[in-house]
């Protein structure tokens, strides 16, 4: 799997969250996907696909978009019933040799999850022994506090819409500070040959997530000075 650029070349800080989008993965605009018709943003998004459609080389290309289009606002829809406030496209290129596909995609996403207040290491203890069918579960203490990892691999139901390959899900589920929810951040794809490298990357992305205002780190370091 191959990606340009370093990890932490972006930022994005989404209700209390702030994390590095990793290379080779776009923001999508959840707000614009679900835009209510007739809205300023409904028309930019209807601005967006004329555009697409426009520059398609056949109609039958253009219908396997509409209905592709379709499904990503179910799915986007979906999540953002659950508590979802972020949501990327990843795509990388394949170059191990072992795939069908030239290129390799993916959907990194954030949700909130309300919880009863605990402390943060039975947060993330809890949010494990709450997930049946998880497998290869662990714990670990990073900078942002207390971690809890795990996955799964899913297979759609027919009445979701979605193609029904194989989808292998990573979670890592970060308790907030505050010890009344966690962040689940979830890495999903189809792609799995590179189980070992999603599982690496989403490590990577909750290793660098933090809970704290950019305002205040700079005061405390500014103290520590």
């Amino acid at each position: 799997m191959r990606s340009t650029g370093t990890f932490a070349d972006s930022w994005s800080e989404e209700d209390g969250i702030r994390f590095a989008i990793p290379p080779g993965f776009t923001p999508l605009p959840i707000d614009s996907l679900l835009a209510r018709p007739g809205s300023p943003e409904a028309e930019q998004l209807n601005t967006a696909v004329a555009s697409i459609l426009a520059s398609a080389p056949d109609e039958a290309t253009r219908e396997r978009f509409v209905v592709n289009l379709a499904v990503a606002q179910r799915m986007i829809r979906a999540l953002r019933v659950s508590g979802t406030v972020h949501c990327s496209l990843g795509l990388h290129r394949d170059d191990s040799g072992r795939g069908d596909a030239d290129v390799l995609l993916s959907l990194f996403t954030i949700t909130w999850v309300g919880t009863c207040w605990a402390p943060r290491a039975v947060i993330a203890a809890r949010a494990l022994a709450t997930s049946p069918g998880h497998t290869h579960m662990s714990y670990a203490e990073l900078s942002c506090g207390p971690a809890a990892f795990s996955e799964a691999l899913r297979t759609p139901i027919p009445e979701s819409g979605i193609p029904a390959a194989p989808l292998l899900q990573f979670y890592a589920h970060l308790p907030h500070p505050h010890g009344t929810g966690l962040a689940l951040l979830t890495l999903s794809t189809t792609a799995t040959l590179h189980r070992d490298s999603y599982r690496t990357l989403l490590r990577r992305i909750s290793e660098l997530v933090t809970f704290e205002e950019p305002s205040t780190r700079t005061a405390e370091n500014a103290k520590s000075r």
